[in-house]
Parts: C-alpha cells; sequence; structure tokens
C-alpha cells in the first residue's frame, strides 16, 4: 500500500524507482481513507540514508501510511542543513499536540555517554512521556531502546569489551506470541553497539518480555506486556551495505574496528557482504 509523506522530499526519486508508491500529499487529501498516522524521530547522523530504509519497511504494509518525520526542537543537527529539516522535518513543538498510530525513535552514535549527559536528553524524556498520552504504541531502535528501558524502567546500559558489530543468530523465546507469529525460530539481525542490556536486567521486571534473544548479542526484541513499548536492541533497518559503510568511516577514523562479524566472506572487506538480501528480510525477520 502508499506511504504518504512530503512529496518533495529527496527520497521520493529513489523510492519510486523500488516501484514503491509514494501518494502525493493532494491525492491524499481527496481519499476518504482512515491512514496510519506514524511518526518517526530520526536521529541517526545520516538522515537520508534512515528515511529511505525506514519507508522501504512501512511500505510494506497492508495499510496506508501517513508518515511524519520529527526533529528536536534542541538538537543541533550536524549533518544535515537546517533549510532540509525545515521543509521535510516538523518539530516536536509543531506535533505535540496531535496523536498517531505509532512513533518510532531510531537509534544514535550516543553508547559511550551517560544518558543525561546527552544535551537533547530533556526534550526525548518529554516525548517519551508523551507518547503514552498521544501514541498507541512506540518502537525504540537501538541506543533508543536503551534510552527507553532506562527512562521507563530504570535499566542500566554496561559497556561492551568491544564493538558489536555484524548479523547475528537470534531465536524466538515464545510462541503465541503477536509481535513474532510467522517469525523462523532461528534468524539472522544486524547490530552495531558498544553497550548493552542485560537479559538478567530485563527478566527483573514482570512487565516486560524478552521475545528474541541471540546467544552472542543477547536480548533483542523486548515488548511491554500491552505491547505499547517495543524495544529493538539492533538495527532491523539496516541494508545490506550498512554495516560495510559503518566499518569503512570507523577505519577512516583510525578506531581499528573488528570486521563486522558472518558478514564478509572470508572475513574479507573486499568482497561483497555475505548477507546480500534487502532491509525487507532483516525487518521481517524481526516483527
Amino acid at each position: 500500500m502508499p506511504i504518504r509523506i512530503n512529496d518533495k522530499m529527496p527520497v521520493v526519486k529513489r523510492l519510486e524507482r523500488e516501484k514503491i508508491f509514494v501518494m502525493t500529499e493532494e491525492r491524499a487529501a481527496h481519499q476518504d481513507i482512515r491512514q496510519l498516522k506514524i511518526a518517526i524521530i530520526n536521529i541517526m547522523p545520516e538522515k537520508e540514508s534512515t528515511e529511505l530504509q525506514l519507508l522501504r519497511l512501512l511500505s510494506n504494509s497492508p495499510l496506508q501510511t501517513e508518515v511524519t518525520f520529527v526533529r528536536l526542537d534542541s538538537h543541533r543537527y550536524k549533518n544535515v542543513s537546517e533549510d532540509y529539516l525545515r521543509k521535510y522535518y516538523k518539530a516536536f513543538s509543531e506535533i505535540r499536540f496531535q496523536f498517531f498510530d505509532a512513533l518510532i525513535i531510531t537509534g544514535a552514535p550516543l553508547e559511550n555517554m551517560p544518558f543525561e549527559q546527552v544535551y537533547y536528553w530533556q526534550e526525548l524524556t518529554t516525548i517519551m512521556e508523551w507518547s503514552k498520552q498521544n501514541v498507541t504504541s512506540t518502537m525504540y531502535i537501538c541506543w533508543a531502546a536503551q534510552a527507553g528501558l532506562y527512562y521507563h524502567y530504570g535499566l542500566q546500559k554496561h559497556r561492551l569489551p568491544k564493538k558489536l558489530s555484524g548479523i547475528y543468530e537470534h531465536e524466538r523465546l515464545l510462541e503465541d506470541e503477536e509481535l513474532t507469529r510467522g517469525f523462523d525460530d532461528v534468524f539472522f539481525a544486524p547490530h552495531s553497539r558498544y553497550t548493552e542490556v542485560r537479559s538478567e536486567d530485563i527478566r527483573k521486571y514482570s512487565n516486560l518480555k524478552i521475545l528474541a534473544q541471540s546467544p552472542t548479542a543477547g536480548a533483542y526484541l523486548v515488548v511491554d506486556k500491552e505491547n505499547n513499548r517495543v524495544f529493538i536492541n539492533g538495527h532491523p533497518e539496516y541494508c545490506a551495505n550498512t554495516l560495510a559503510k559503518e566499518y569503512k568511516r570507523d577505519l577512516d577514523k583510525n578506531l581499528c574496528p573488528e570486521i563486522p562479524a558472518n558478514y564478509y566472506p572470508d572475513d574479507d572487506p573486499s568482497k561483497e557482504p555475505v548477507y546480500g538480501v534487502d532491509t525487507q528480510t532483516f525487518f521481517f525477520q524481526t516483527g
């Protein structure tokens, strides 16, 4: 089904080349259809790449979807122009009195920083509190998942001995769960992070359930018992080449990264990634 976004966004041309139906605002205004309203708070550095990844996935919904990209009023965005943000993103102050069926909060490269030291933390906590009344269900991705578990449940993140980067095997833990219906018993998903929330800490909270877990990467898919909050401790939205780009970026920064696990044939970065699949495969194995 079509997705409705600002039809002047640069990502629209790419979506159309991939035969994804993007409905114009004019056409949508003439349709009497209850659209699924989704807000996305995109705090990943590469805005257009993340937009494309998420919109690809949302286009697979059987429902017509209206997507609103949201910017933080207090965030100083470094990798995108103010003009771009003003054109294609709504400030949170502009949408705070609206209601949404869903909210997605993306990750951010902030794992090594205490939450309270993130300069937009206060606004982000305001949004997480706002979501309790204004959003039916919220999905938190990677760093945002750790932030949400910390804000809502006080769960601490812990530094890993080294960066967790690669494609890891996961096991579906619980049967007859709505969010994992149709999952394989074992599936693969990408991770890219320096910290974790430990499974044993999550299990102390009776309101939380771990639906999928990796023996190497830990708790992957965590939900509250009402499915109002979904925490994904990985990057189901990543394209096949995203980890490669991150690896090369870290090399350029002289961070001495390890080669992403289970990703390149023979662990050779000059070769195409082993899991040369599109974004949809990763996503629909993760809910």
